[in-house]
């Protein structure tokens, strides 16, 4: 055996509250990657609900990398949801016309970028990830967090907002990791180093 079925919706015989996300997603504008799960108290079709204001005329992204874990109602709020912060008014008066749709003539919304995870990605249940929010390989994202800003690799954060609560690993071993990239690696290869990877040694890893 090589592992499961990274093509199989639900990888757990019987049991249809966890899937493999890139199997179950469909909009295109949502990208994950191979043997990233998600686990849903109730209903995996939730995942795509919670991927707030991800409008097709706006064109940011949801970007999951590789062996990420993603729990129930865990939220990404998107560039659909952004108003303008420094005119008189907030309200986005150009949506409703009927005499109001050149109110945002020569002017954009606020558009903070794609979200990108990366691989071997941890977010706890009911966390919030905004727009424009990047997070680094490894990195594990607390319950009820609310993360603003960019996390660093191999990094926890908590709160609201997140803040950095510790470092996985010392500085030499997360720059180890970040070259081995072993969520790249091929599949028996990875099978042939799961004991190792549920370890802390990194010099056991078979190269």
């Amino acid at each position: 055996m090589m592992g499961p079925d990274k093509n199989i919706k639900f990888p757990l015989e019987n049991y249809e509250r966890l899937c493999f996300l890139k199997n179950v997603v469909k909009n295109p504008n949502i990208i994950v990657g191979d043997y990233t799960y998600y686990d849903d108290f109730e209903n995996v079709e939730n995942f795509e609900k919670n991927v707030k204001y991800l409008f097709d005329f706006v064109g940011d992204k949801l970007i999951i990398g590789k062996f990420c874990m993603i729990a129930s109602d865990v939220k990404f709020i998107m560039n659909g949801a952004n108003h303008l912060t420094d005119s008189l008014s907030t309200y986005p008066f150009a949506i409703f016309g009927r005499g109001w749709e050149n109110a945002m003539q020569g002017k954009s919304y606020p558009h903070k970028g794609d979200i990108n995870i990366g691989n071997d990605v941890w977010i706890g249940y009911n966390a919030t990830i905004m727009a424009g929010v990047n997070i680094g390989d490894g990195a594990i994202i607390a319950t009820n967090s609310t993360v603003t800003k960019d996390v660093a690799p191999y990094t926890i954060v908590g709160g609201n907002p997140a803040t950095e609560i510790k470092k996985r690993f010392p500085e030499d071993v997360i720059t180890k990791l970040l070259e081995l990239k072993w969520w790249n690696w091929d599949i028996e290869k990875i099978t042939k180093n799961v004991q190792n990877l549920t370890g802390n040694k990194i010099e056991k890893l078979i190269q």
